[in-house]
């Protein structure tokens, strides 16, 4: 039997033994952070997290168990990325988790586990400036010595970043993934930003565009009207018009397909796949009757124009330079006729992914010109201005989306989001919650940026050829 002279589990050897490991702490332990992490959306079927945040932060004493440094665990190159698996072994004081933590954590309802540390934590590490990812809680060793537990080893592993919220408020820890690099890489190069994102390319400085046009007075093409817009075409049209007389030029007409699409695909409605608009590139000259307009291929049928000629009209408008910074078409306005007798014509500007006016559009040639009249472009967005800033919200100006700031590249104006809340809309402004940054948006991409490590679409393809999909349940279909 045991000692009946000594009381093995009293109150008070217990709490001695505890004040002696509480000593020890912080005598020869290190001051470490303690992130708890918080679930903001979960999936109800299989319990998985698919987003989480990081808002909190407790001073900690902890004593680093890895008298060697971290653990002997390289860098790997994986085809899923580059992965750094260095792990540190934290020994804390489970009286101080109990008194100090404990209470702050059980009224928050979205953390899950209250009573001890839990896997899925974070711990900021001064000593390297990192963050580890708590990946499993050791809290029966040494094993009940006077029937009790006193301490807590918490086996992390280098945390990799995957869209989660980090916004503790303590600089040193909000400004850890970056390195102090603006775009997203750790000291030693490697991206600390894993995980899918929203790609917006915005306006950068911005330059208006500039073109010049004359007239002709021979009888060109001046207007086109739609007759019939036709249905069921797969792709745009082409436009074919009668040649001109001997002398003159052949028009050259183009045809602009309903709210602008390219491709009319099974997934476009019938009510998209017809024509919207046929414009003038170049209206042709010594035209005499007004030519012939026939619409052909890319499996539709039955729309129809109407061409209509003209003297004195507008000739081919020239870009003298396409500008930059342009996220919508902007206002093209034509002068007057000088006589002030006649029609003014009317130009629409198409505006290309880079954000330039890629060519200009005769809507209606005029009437009357006796001089070459002027032509001017409507400025692009010029307000753009500042820097955005790591882990700050971001909001659309429209839309009012908002998202959390992942890298940003200040030369290709590109803007990599995370944690968005809808989806923004192109030509509405970006703003920097924190850093003030505004820029115009023209370019949304939900899919991320090629990381040149990703391997996704091999390795499904690989997969394909090894699954056989058409096996049966050989016990019924259920």
């Amino acid at each position: 039997m045991l000692n009946p002279f000594f009381q093995q589990g009293s109150t008070s050897e217990q709490n001695l033994v505890q004040d002696l490991i509480n000593e020890q702490l912080r005598m020869y332990g290190v001051e470490v952070h303690y992130l708890p992490r918080k679930y903001m959306n979960e999936k109800t079927i299989i319990r998985e997290v698919v987003q989480s945040i990081f808002n909190d932060s407790y001073p900690l004493e902890a004593y680093v168990d890895n008298f060697e440094g971290y653990a002997d665990n390289p860098t790997l190159l994986t085809k899923f990325g580059i992965e750094q698996t260095n792990e540190v072994n934290l020994v804390i004081s489970r009286e101080r988790w109990e008194t100090y933590i404990q209470p702050l954590l059980k009224n928050e309802s979205n953390v899950k586990l209250t009573t001890r540390p839990k896997e899925g934590d974070l711990v900021y590490f001064p000593l390297g400036d990192r963050l580890f990812e708590i990946k499993y809680v050791e809290h029966e060793k040494p094993f009940y010595q006077l029937r009790k537990n006193y301490v807590y080893t918490l086996k992390c592993e280098l945390f990799r970043y995957e869209d989660e919220v980090i916004d503790t408020g303590v600089a040193e820890i909000d400004d850890n993934l970056t390195g102090d690099n603006a775009d997203g890489t750790s000291e030693d190069g490697l991206s600390t930003l894993l995980g899918s994102s929203q790609t917006l390319t915005l306006v950068g400085t911005g330059a208006t565009a500039t073109a010049v046009v004359g007239y002709t007075t021979d009888g060109a093409i001046r207007l086109i009207n739609i007759s019939n817009r036709g249905g069921g075409y797969k792709n745009i049209p082409t436009i074919g018009v009668s040649s001109a007389p001997a002398g003159g030029v052949t028009g050259i007409l183009t045809a602009t397909m309903i709210s602008g699409i390219n491709v009319c695909n099974l997934n476009i409605s019938d009510n998209l796949k017809s024509v919207q608009q046929i414009v003038i590139t170049n209206p042709g000259l010594g035209y005499t009757l007004a030519p012939t307009v026939q619409v052909s291929g890319s499996g539709g049928s039955g729309a129809a124009g109407t061409a209509f000629i003209g003297d004195n009209t507008i000739g081919i408008v020239t870009i003298t330079s396409g500008g930059s910074g342009y996220t919508t078409a902007p206002t093209v306005t034509v002068s007057a006729p000088s006589a002030g007798v006649g029609t003014t014509a009317t130009v629409e500007a198409v505006v290309s992914a880079a954000g330039t006016i890629s060519h200009l559009h005769i809507v209606n040639a005029g009437a009357g010109y006796t001089t070459n009249p002027t032509i001017s472009i409507g400025d692009p967005s010029l307000d753009n201005s500042g820097n955005f800033k790591f882990n700050e919200i971001v909001t659309g100006s429209i839309t009012g989306v908002k998202g959390r700031v992942r890298t940003w590249n200040a030369t290709t104006n590109i803007l990599e989001v995370a944690n968005v809340s809808g989806m923004f809309s192109i030509g509405e402004n970006i703003t920097g919650g924190t850093s003030g940054a505004v820029h115009a948006l023209r370019v949304v991409s939900e899919d991320p940026p090629e990381d040149g490590f990703a391997d996704n679409v091999n390795i499904e393809s690989a997969a394909d050829d090894i699954l056989d999909f058409s096996e049966q349940n050989p016990f019924g279909i259920p």
